[in-house]
C-alpha cells in the first residue's frame, strides 16, 4: 500500500510564539520520502495567526490553512482537520515537532493489513537546555509529550497511539466519531490529555477487529521548552494526567481505561525507582532525584485521578464526541452528543498513553 497511500497531514496550531516551530513542522512534512497528499494547518481561534499563516502559504502547493470550526481546543481543531482532509489516511503532527524523512513511509507500510486502523510512531525529546535534566526519569517522558521508557519496541500492537505522532484510517472516524471535546488541551489552560486514549478505546469497541500499532521507526523530534524542564511543570502535568484519566475511565470504564496504566504502575515504575536508588548508591548523578520524581509523579497523578473522579460523579460531568466524520463537509464535524459512560469503581494512577 505504500506507493499508493493518500495521506493528509494535520497540524493544529494556536500561538504565534511557535511561529518558527510551525514552519519547521511544515517543512519536515514537505521533505518526506513519501509525499503527503496535503498538509492542513488548523488554527485554534487566533485571527492574527490565521492571517499570518494564510499569507505565508498563499502560493504554496499542498498546504491549506483553516480556522478551527469548533470550540477552542486541540480536539476540535483535529476534528476540523479530519472533516476537511481529502486523504484516506490522516496523520497528526505536533506544531512544535519535526518528522524524520521516512515518517509517512513507515506509517503507510502499516496499513498493508486492512485490519489496521491506526499507526503511531516514536517521539523523541529535544531539550531546550540541550540535555535531559538529571532528575527527569525517562519513564515519565509522556509528561513532555514523548515516548517513554516502558513502551514496547519495534512494530507492536497497542491499546492506543499518541496523538502528536499518529495516523488513522478515515474509516476509523466514520466508525467511532471524532476526538472528544472537553477532555484534551485547550490553549494555555491546565495541560490535560488522554483524548487519543479515549478515541482509541472507543474505536476498538466500535470495530472489535481493529488493530492499532506503534512503529518506532516513524520518528519525530519534539521540542521541550525550558519551562517544561522544570519540576513544577512535571507535577502539574502529572496531576492533569490523573484528572484526564478519570474522565476516560468514566467514559469507557475503569477496567479498559486503566488496564495499561496498571501494568505501567506495577512493573515499569518500580523498576525505575530501583534503578534510581541503585545509581544513587553508586554515586551516579541524578539517581536519587529520578527515584524521587517517579514517586512524586505517581502520588500526584493518583491525587488528580481521585479529584477528577469525585468531580465527575458530583457534577455529572460529560464531554462531547462528534459523530461520524464525513469527507468533504464544510467546517467542523456536524453535530455532537453527550458522553458520560460508567463511573469507575476503582482508583489507579494515570500514566503513559499506550499499552
Amino acid at each position: 500500500m505504500t506507493g499508493s497511500c493518500r495521506i493528509s497531514v494535520i497540524i493544529c496550531v494556536y500561538t504565534e510564539e511557535r511561529w518558527e516551530d510551525i514552519l519547521a513542522a511544515v517543512s519536515s512534512v514537505r521533505a518526506q520520502s513519501l509525499a503527503a497528499l496535503e498538509t492542513l494547518l488548523v488554527v485554534d481561534h487566533n485571527a492574527s495567526l490565521l492571517d499570518r499563516l494564510t499569507r505565508e502559504y498563499k502560493e504554496t502547493d499542498g498546504v491549506r490553512v483553516l480556522a478551527n470550526a469548533g470550540p477552542r481546543g486541540l480536539s476540535a481543531g483535529r476534528n476540523t482537520g479530519i472533516t476537511a482532509a481529502a486523504g484516506e489516511i490522516l496523520a497528526f503532527l505536533d506544531d512544535d515537532a519535526v518528522a524524520e524523512r521516512d515518517w509517512l513511509r513507515h506509517f503507510a507500510a502499516g496499513y498493508a493489513d486492512p485490519r489496521v486502523m491506526a499507526v503511531g510512531g516514536r517521539t523523541m525529546p529535544v531539550w531546550e537546555s540541550r540535555r535531559r535534566p538529571d532528575w527527569f526519569p525517562a519513564e515519565f517522558d509522556w509528561v513532555v509529550g514523548c515516548t517513554y521508557k516502558g513502551l514496547p519496541e519495534g512494530r507492536v500492537r497497542v491499546r492506543n497511539v499518541l496523538g502528536g505522532n499518529a495516523s488513522f484510517r478515515r474509516t476509523a472516524f466514520e466508525a467511532a466519531g471524532g476526538f472528544a471535546t472537553g477532555i484534551g488541551r485547550d490553549g494555555d489552560k491546565r495541560p490535560l490529555g488522554c483524548e487519543e486514549t479515549e478515541l482509541c478505546i472507543r474505536l476498538t469497541r466500535a470495530r472489535p477487529d481493529a488493530i492499532l500499532l506503534i512503529d518506532d521507526r516513524a520518528v519525530i523530534h519534539h521540542r521541550v521548552p525550558a519551562a517544561r524542564e522544570r519540576f513544577g511543570y512535571f507535577r502539574t502535568r502529572a496531576y492533569a494526567e490523573g484528572l484526564s484519566k478519570a474522565l476516560v475511565a468514566r467514559s469507557v470504564g475503569a477496567d479498559k481505561g486503566l488496564e495499561s496504566e496498571r501494568r505501567y504502575a506495577t512493573r515499569v515504575l518500580p523498576a525505575g525507582v530501583a534503578r534510581g536508588l541503585r545509581d544513587a548508591l553508586l554515586g551516579r548523578r541524578g539517581g536519587a532525584g529520578r527515584a524521587g520524581a517517579i514517586v512524586t509523579g505517581v502520588v500526584t497523578a493518583a491525587g488528580g485521578y481521585v479529584v477528577g473522579s469525585v468531580r465527575a460523579r458530583g457534577s455529572g460531568a460529560a464531554f462531547r464526541i462528534p459523530p461520524t466524520v464525513e469527507q468533504g463537509a464544510d467546517g467542523g464535524a456536524a453535530g455532537s452528543h453527550e458522553q458520560t459512560g460508567p463511573t469507575p469503581g476503582t482508583t489507579a494512577l494515570g500514566g503513559g498513553e499506550a499499552a
